[in-house]
């Protein structure tokens, strides 16, 4: 009894990793009131990315890092479109769901000639080591992007309430007509804020495929963009709050795989039970809670 329960809390840590990242990403747009929902179009691009330069390379760190940097270019034209030409940012981040995956399935072809790529010559590190996985040590031997997930939202946390800069990032999701006439650069803000939303999404899409399993398939990715904004509405744009329902959630993959393995339940209906729970928590226990106030509306400078 007492092993599964530590294997479920692995399991559980392990599949909410991606979901942090993602998450994170989203909320830091989000604080700054751009609406980005074309998360799971930038993680899809740094998944793919990640594989491809890992095994270009052989530096699984190298691939992680250019998982950031491809989807951050993406996310910049979700910028341009949302802060400079003032377009619908839904229909934007609509376009960068099909952008992203777009990409992806043309460089793997391009590079494999398939979509399912081969493993990566190495994947990125453990806590403990790779080859420490005996006792209960190996329950608690989590990838290095456990660490890295806890510590950014620390970070994040840190930034929004602490700091000079995240105060400026919140009057301009809440105010930005008041902020711009205290001398805040609006524009400057959001772009900056959206950009590194698809740099933290891009290095989602990395643990899945550096550190959850080995490889990048058109499904490795499949509604964890979704799941990620999900979370960000359930944990009411806190990062704390946000993190716990990524905790939720990969809580939901794991009694997904481990009942999976008893076969007590058709897979049909395990595979659907993230998704089930996605949209039971958003009907159940987010009514009362709303975004900032300026999320999702275009800034007209000088504009009242």
């Amino acid at each position: 009894m007492g092993n599964n329960i530590l294997l479920l809390l692995s399991i559980t840590v392990m599949y909410a990793t991606p979901l942090i990242f993602g998450a994170m990403g989203g909320l830091v747009s989000e604080k700054s009131g751009v609406t980005n929902i074309g998360i799971e179009g930038m993680m899809r691009l740094g998944a793919s990315t990640a594989v491809c330069v890992t095994y270009a390379t052989g530096h699984p760190w190298a691939g992680f890092l250019a998982a950031g940097a491809a989807a951050g270019v993406l996310a910049l034209l979700h910028a341009v479109a949302s802060v400079s030409l003032k377009a619908d940012q839904t229909v934007s981040g609509i376009a960068i769901n099909l952008i992203g995956p777009g990409i992806s399935l043309f460089m793997t072809r391009q590079m494999f000639g398939v979509t399912n790529t081969p493993a990566v010559p190495a994947k990125l590190p453990k806590i403990f080591g790779n080859k420490a996985s005996e006792g209960i040590l190996g329950y608690f031997n989590f990838d290095i992007t456990v660490i890295l997930a806890l510590l950014l939202t620390i970070a994040a946390w840190f930034l929004f309430y602490k700091t000079r800069w995240g105060l400026r990032v919140r009057a301009v999701g809440e105010h930005p007509q008041v902020a711009d006439t205290l001398g805040i650069s609006v524009y400057k803000i959001r772009y900056f804020c959206v950009i590194l939303s698809g740099i933290l999404s891009g290095f989602g899409g990395a643990a899945m495929t550096l550190a959850i399993i080995s490889n990048f398939t058109p499904t490795a990715i499949s509604g964890h963009g979704f799941i990620a904004l999900a979370a960000v509405i359930f944990g009411k744009w806190k990062p704390f709050g946000v993190y716990g329902a990524c905790m939720l959630f990969g809580l939901a993959q794991a009694l997904a795989i481990l009942l999976g393995g008893a076969d007590l339940i058709p897979s049909q209906i395990l595979a659907m039970l993230p998704y089930m729970l996605t949209i039971a928590v958003l009907v159940l226990f987010v009514r009362n809670v709303s975004a900032p106030k300026a999320s999702g509306v275009p800034f007209e400078k000088g504009q009242r």
